[in-house]
């Protein structure tokens, strides 16, 4: 039955009690058609579940509220509202904050315990649901923790930071403006007060945080933030773009149909079997990191130049196993 349905008698029932009309099972009963037992069942989830001060007053042969300040709560969701917040919550382990997510886990559960008629818990979806990532960067829980912290209460913070790229780590004051994960890997986009621009910053790279001793204007805004995350992250970067083809072997093919690479990408498959794949990109990069993870079951029809690099990229893993 509709939980929207019960929540109905639960309302009526706090309503007469606030009333002074002291209900019982069958006035309970004969307003909403349903057994005695049903009603029983249901005045004692109100004292079970919803923690109503519920108690019976043989004199006036009906309930009142032993505290009459008590009000019902608010929130009261339909059971597939409930399995989404579950499901939400177990779509954030990729969260790495212990802390957070056993708060998370403490509402949920306090939640459906108070708010619903189900019998599911928690407990029960984290065993039957997971997530997993792989080849992403460890995050240290402590710097996510202040990090969040600072990009809640818009504070300036300085970090040191370490760039693999040059071996060096050097000394950042940021403003974080957004938290981005980005295929299991942590990414806050900051306006550097040092490039005066925004930047982005791997969170397993920051090595330390500490408090800036002064105010950072970032002189921008969403719009902006979410213009610099759609052209530095992805397969498909910035507004020039120019298409690439690969051609996937027919055994590889039903797997590659089923992924969304973007969402201008055209496919088609030949008589043969092979299905090729036309998207738009804009830096070669990570595109031919994809093309390499699938070996021999990809060929790149074009264009030219990235043909030619992985051609040389290809030539560069035979000197190794050669």
């Amino acid at each position: 039955m509709s939980s929207t349905i019960i929540y109905e008698r639960y309302l009526w029932l706090h309503h007469q009690i606030k009333s002074n009309k002291y209900p019982n099972t069958k006035t309970l009963a004969e307003q909403f058609g349903v057994t005695r037992k049903t009603a029983q069942r249901n005045i004692e989830f109100m004292s079970v579940r919803l923690k109503a001060p519920v108690i019976y007053v043989p004199g006036k042969r009906g309930y009142t509220y032993e505290d009459n300040t008590w009000e019902i709560p608010g929130l009261w969701l339909q059971e597939d509202e409930l399995i989404s917040l579950v499901l939400s919550y177990r779509l954030a382990a990729a969260v790495p904050d212990s802390g957070v997510k056993q708060s998370l886990h403490t509402i949920l559960n306090q939640v459906i315990s108070s708010h619903s008629s189900s019998d599911f818990s928690i407990d029960e979806l984290i065993d039957r649901i997971s997530v997993k990532n792989i080849a992403y960067a460890r995050t240290n829980e402590s710097i996510f923790h202040r990090l969040l912290e600072a990009l809640l209460r818009s504070r300036p913070i300085r970090i040191e930071y370490y760039s693999p790229h040059n071996d060096q780590s050097t000394i950042r004051d940021i403003l974080p403006l957004h938290l981005l994960n980005y295929m299991g890997t942590w990414h806050i986009i900051a306006y550097c007060n040092v490039k005066k621009e925004l930047r982005d910053f791997v969170l397993s790279r920051i090595k330390s945080i500490a408090a800036c001793e002064f105010k950072i204007s970032a002189h921008t805004s969403a719009v902006k933030v979410k213009d610099y995350i759609r052209e530095t992250f992805g397969i498909f970067r910035g507004e020039k773009t120019i298409n690439v083809c690969l051609c996937f072997a027919a055994g590889i093919a039903p797997w590659i149909a089923e992924q969304s690479w973007h969402p201008a990408q055209k496919t088609h498959t030949e008589k043969d079997g092979r299905l090729c794949l036309t998207i738009p990109v804009t830096d070669f990069r990570e595109i031919k990191r994809e093309i390499l993870k699938y070996g021999a079951q990809v060929e790149v029809l074009y264009p030219g130049k990235l043909r030619e690099e992985v051609k040389k990229e290809i030539g560069k893993m035979n000197k190794i196993y050669r």
